[in-house]
């Protein structure tokens, strides 16, 4: 599985407290499955719900919502499209008035294809995610994920509370 590896990269890189404090981020896979069909293909698919654990997290919800999203909008996008429009779950554990443990939950689904090779053995390939069409106007091929998380990286995006 890879999803969470490429996720887990990107938390570091866009969430400077978190990247401080490595060993407060954990992941876990529950309730994985594989589905498959007998069409003469080895190929399936992962269904898992990633589990991510923050301990002892003291920034902001939204600095950790943002670029998850974000993500979701690239490695999963049917969870942006989804009838309930609640690509995932969470859960927060306050601990004091400056940190909670938070939890968060994300159906995720991997597609791998194998296929045999002329010279014996296989060849296993993860998928992508099928292209988006969310590009922006006027701006090239730049997806919303991209625009968010290039903003991230840079210290550039800010937030406003009413």
């Amino acid at each position: 599985m890879k999803k969470p590896e490429i996720l887990r990269d990107l938390l570091f890189a866009s969430v400077p407290t978190l990247a401080k404090k490595r060993e407060n981020l954990s992941m876990f896979i529950d309730k994985g499955r594989i589905a498959a069909r007998a069409t003469g293909s080895l190929s399936f698919e992962y269904r898992y719900t990633l589990s991510i654990v923050v301990q002892d997290y003291a920034g902001d919800l939204d600095d950790l919502v943002v670029p998850i999203l974000a993500w979701i909008a690239e490695y999963q996008p049917d969870l942006m499209e989804r009838g309930e429009q609640e690509p995932f779950s969470f859960e927060s554990e306050i601990l004091d008035s400056d940190a909670a443990d938070v939890e968060i939950g994300i159906e995720l689904t991997e597609r791998v294809k194998v296929e045999r090779r002329d010279t014996g053995g296989t060849r296993v390939t993860h998928l992508p995610e099928p292209p988006r069409t969310d590009a922006f106007a006027g701006i090239g091929h730049v997806n919303l994920w991209q625009v968010v998380l290039d903003d991230m990286v840079a210290g550039t995006v800010e937030t406003t509370r009413a």
